[in-house]
């Protein structure tokens, strides 16, 4: 599943997807964009088909990534440890960084609201609000998740 707001490049997936962006969060490993840009399309293609819920597939993601960072560049890809209680999976409280960044668009969002989207549309948010994200789509994700 990709968002319309990222339309203008997941056709060739020249850039990350967030839900390619989730599931990296998700196994804890860091991915850059060039060595995203070493995997061919196919591998980039299975990046986004792989399941990882279970502790099993995210597990086999976090395998299967981290031997395609090594075959490819022929280095460690970057781990971080996995947060327990990411603060996309609390439906009861939007985090201050996205209340912040809505606000100086005009937007409020209702905890209500935030409740009602998807643990994938939360972290879009959360990773558009960030300061060190170019900040453009998140007008856009505002709107497509009927928050503006």
């Amino acid at each position: 599943m990709f968002f319309e707001f990222e339309s203008d490049f997941v056709n060739n997936l020249r850039c990350i997807p967030m839900l390619v962006r989730f599931k990296l969060d998700t196994c804890g490993v860091k991915l850059k964009l060039n060595q995203w840009n070493h995997f061919s399309k196919k591998e980039r293609q299975l990046l986004v088909e792989l399941p990882c819920t279970t502790p099993e597939e995210i597990q086999a993601y976090r395998n299967k990534l981290l031997q395609l960072v090594l075959e490819r560049e022929g280095t460690q890809a970057t781990e971080f440890p996995i947060q327990e209680n990411p603060p996309w999976m609390d439906e009861k409280n939007v985090p201050y960084a996205v209340q912040e960044k809505a606000q100086s668009l005009g937007v409020a969002i209702a905890p209500e609201k935030w409740a009602n989207l998807t643990p994938l549309q939360r972290f879009a948010l959360i990773k558009l609000s960030s300061s060190n994200h170019e900040n453009r789509n998140f007008l856009p994700a505002l709107k497509e998740f009927h928050l503006a």
